[in-house]
C-alpha cells in the first residue's frame, strides 16, 4: 500500500519568503516529529535520521534525501530512500493576491511492515507541523 497526501497552505506572505524557507532542506525536516538528527551531506543531499514508532525498529532509519529537482522560486522535488522506506515530496508555490499559495505533496511507500500504517495515520499531522514552522519563520498567525 502506499500512502499519498496533498495538502495546500493559504499564506500572506509573498512567495520569495515562503520559497527562502522552503527552499532549505533543513527547515523541511526539523518539523517533522520523527526526525531525530538530519545532516546534510552535498549541495541537494541530506540525510535524515528518522524513528518510527513501528514494531522491529528499535533504532534510528537513516533516509538518504535528495531534491530531485529544484525550479527556483516556484517548485521543489526530492526524494528519501531508505531500507525501510522511500519518500517522494513536492512543493509548488504559487502566487497568490499578496500572498502564497503552497501545493504540498507526498507519497511514502513502505518496505517494513508498520510504515505505510503509520504514515497512513500521521502524515497529515507532519503536513500540520510543517504549516506551522513556516508561519513561525515567516512571523504569521498560526492557522494549521
Amino acid at each position: 500500500m502506499t500512502v499519498r497526501v496533498e495538502r495546500t497552505f493559504e499564506l500572506a506572505a509573498p512567495p520569495a519568503d515562503v520559497w527562502a524557507f522552503i527552499a532549505d532542506p533543513r527547515k523541511r525536516a526539523e518539523p517533522i516529529s520523527v526526525v531525530r538528527e538530519f545532516e546534510v551531506t552535498g549541495e541537494h543531499t541530506a540525510v535524515w535520521h528518522v524513528a518510527l514508532p513501528i514494531p522491529y525498529t528499535d533504532r534510528t532509519i537513516a533516509v538518504e534525501t535528495e531534491d530531485t529537482r529544484v525550479e527556483e522560486p516556484t517548485y521543489v522535488e526530492f526524494v528519501g530512500r531508505s531500507k525501510a522506506m522511500n519518500v517522494q515530496g513536492e512543493h509548488t508555490l504559487e502566487p497568490d493576491g499578496d500572498g502564497t499559495r503552497l501545493v504540498n505533496r507526498f507519497v511514502v511507500d513502505g518496505r517494513v511492515p508498520g510504515v505505510e500504517r503509520y504514515f497512513k495515520g500521521k502524515l497529515d499531522d507532519e503536513l500540520g507541523n510543517l504549516e506551522r514552522a513556516i508561519r513561525t519563520d515567516l512571523g504569521l498567525d498560526a492557522e494549521a
